[in-house]
């Protein structure tokens, strides 16, 4: 899931190479953290969050293909 949601940023931002992303595994469902640079952080989130209510819905649709259950935290 890491590779996937860095993938998808890696192509939104400016600067990919402050793209950090560190998955938590836990015992209901896995966190993924989203770290970005402060300019690209409103390029991930998106007008009123469309971009990362999209990003959450591909991660939802992928963890239930492998039976798992992950979410998205975009860090400051």
């Amino acid at each position: 899931m890491e590779s996937l949601v860095k993938y998808i940023v890696h192509s939104l931002v400016d600067q990919p190479d402050q793209v950090s992303v560190t998955q938590i595994p836990g015992e209901e469902e896995s966190v993924i953290e989203l770290r970005v640079a402060q300019k690209d952080l409103g390029k991930v989130i998106g007008k009123n969050g469309r971009i990362a209510k999209s990003l959450r819905t591909v991660l939802q649709a992928a963890g239930t293909k492998q039976g798992k259950n992950f979410t998205l935290e975009i860090v400051d």
